[in-house]
């Protein structure tokens, strides 16, 4: 393995708080599924309290959380759900705040804003959760990819996504967690790799 690869190891293990943390790191995951919700439906509402724009407050969390964690790893502390290793390294939640924000400031629109963060929180959680048990490889990608082929597909109904790029966009979404990079968490990869393919393609069949 490349010294700029880490071995995929039980994530329970290096859990600070062990399971209690692990399901906790779980959940908020999970939650990510409705930041695109708050942002296009509330946005307008919170940035308001602030005499802002939404897009402003996006570009203002980006920052802050790039701060945020700058902060801590030169303290070099971790919270309960986080990862024992990531008092030394970029957290998973700020690689994926970061790729969020960015994602939401390049997309402005829901229609692939949304698909896009969903698989994010639903994507990972399916696959490592399903290589924690153990699972054959080739029934770890499947199921994932089906299950964020439903997702693209609900929302190329709900919205105006195109439906060949909800067809293309999961298998691309799990080939994009992959990759087990030192410099980069999967967080970042599973938003990163997929929006620049829709920045490509959108328009082209958006």
């Amino acid at each position: 393995m490349s010294d700029a690869q880490v071995e995929l190891t039980n994530p329970v293990d290096h859990s600070v708080g062990g399971m209690g943390g692990h399901i906790l790191r779980r959940s908020i995951h999970l939650a990510i599924a409705g930041i695109p919700w708050l942002y296009f439906t509330h946005g307008e509402t919170i940035s308001d309290l602030i005499s802002i724009d939404a897009i402003q407050l996006v570009s203002l969390v980006v920052l802050g959380l790039v701060v945020f964690e700058a902060v801590r790893l030169k303290i070099g502390f971790t919270v309960f759900g986080q990862r024992d290793y990531e008092a030394k390294q970029v957290s998973a939640l700020a690689w994926g705040g970061v790729a969020i924000g960015i994602a939401l400031l390049a997309l402005r629109e829901p229609d692939y804003a949304y698909p896009l963060i969903v698989s994010l929180a639903l994507g990972d959680p399916i696959l490592g959760e399903l290589r924690r048990k153990e699972f054959d490889t080739k029934i770890v990608i499947g199921v994932a990819t089906l299950a964020l082929l439903a997702v693209w597909i609900s929302y190329a109904v709900l919205f105006e996504t195109s439906l060949i790029i909800a067809i293309l966009l999961p298998g691309v979404c799990v080939a994009s967690e992959w990759p087990r990079l030192r410099w980069i968490d999967d967080n970042a990869t599973m938003i990163f790799i997929p929006l620049m393919l829709l920045l490509v393609l959108i328009p082209l069949v958006g």
